[in-house]
């Protein structure tokens, strides 16, 4: 006879992971999802993030440059071999944008100038935790001597988050909902590197969060002018009346991180002289 104390039913619930796992007991979840970080900030004492999307896919230069030894090591054994003349086509289009991971680790630094030990901090540079450009921002933080903070999510294809996150602010979701709303309770600007559906995602709908008035406006920064111009002609949506005149004014475009910074700046400057 199954003794009591063993019966499913016996286990206090929020013991029970079955229990928790269960589709009735989402709103639960999302709850915890929500205050397990929440908690954890308020102990570390952030008080504002820095938000950093890019993709990636983007290498470091020394990934990089390994990557590219180990294409052409593999063409010069097989020259006809078409899928290592692809890999090779592909190291080198990767190559080309080491330059934007430079740059996100250099703008990442700059949080720097704005945190003053003992004090609350500010402009936490934070990311979704994984590489290329969110190794690049969390890296740069770190090597400044900053705490940084990454919001990882749970995909089918795991990624560990990169190694210069502060352990004590390396959080996983499962929702990206709860996810996508703790990037922005704290964000105080937004940089976008060049990225695909996971940087459009979160740039459009920061946008769609401050045109709608769901959230206070701050700075928005798009790095590599040539890159996102070639994805996104804002004027069209204003020709054709979809947005207002004054939307495209909500992002900034930039090239470098002295630019985004300067942006950051000039924003909060109006707004404290209005």
């Amino acid at each position: 006879m199954t003794k009591l104390r063993d019966a499913p039913s016996f286990k206090i619930a929020f013991r029970d992971a079955d229990f928790l796992e269960r589709p009735e007991v989402r709103s639960y979840r999302l709850a915890l999802e929500y205050a397990k970080p929440q908690l954890a900030q308020q102990e570390m004492n952030v008080n504002s993030t820095l938000v950093v999307f890019g993709s990636a896919r983007i290498p470091s230069p020394e990934a990089s440059a390994a990557a590219l030894t180990s294409a052409r090591e593999a063409l010069d054994a097989a020259p006809d071999d078409d899928a290592a003349q692809a890999a090779l086509a592909r190291a080198e289009k990767l190559d080309a944008m080491v330059p934007f991971y430079q740059e996100a680790r250099r703008f990442a630094a700059g949080a720097a100038c704005y945190q003053t030990p003992g004090e609350p901090y500010d402009f936490v540079v934070t990311t979704g935790g994984g590489p290329g450009i969110m190794e690049a921002a969390n890296r740069g933080a770190f090597e400044a001597g900053l705490k940084t903070m990454a919001f990882n999510i749970e995909i089918p294809h795991e990624q560990d988050p990169n190694p210069y996150v502060t352990p004590e602010l390396c959080f996983n979701f499962h929702y990206f909902a709860i996810r996508k709303m703790h990037f922005l309770l704290r964000a105080r600007a937004m940089a976008a590197f060049p990225g695909g559906y996971g940087t459009m995602d979160e740039l459009f709908e920061t946008l769609t969060l401050i045109q709608t008035g769901k959230m206070e406006r701050i700075p928005i920064v798009l790095f590599g002018r040539d890159w996102w111009s070639r994805f996104m002609r804002i004027e069209s949506l204003v020709e054709a009346g979809t947005i207002s005149l004054d939307d495209p004014d909500l992002v900034k475009w930039v090239d470098t991180a002295e630019e985004g910074w300067a942006a950051i700046e000039e924003f909060y400057g109006e707004e404290s002289s209005d």
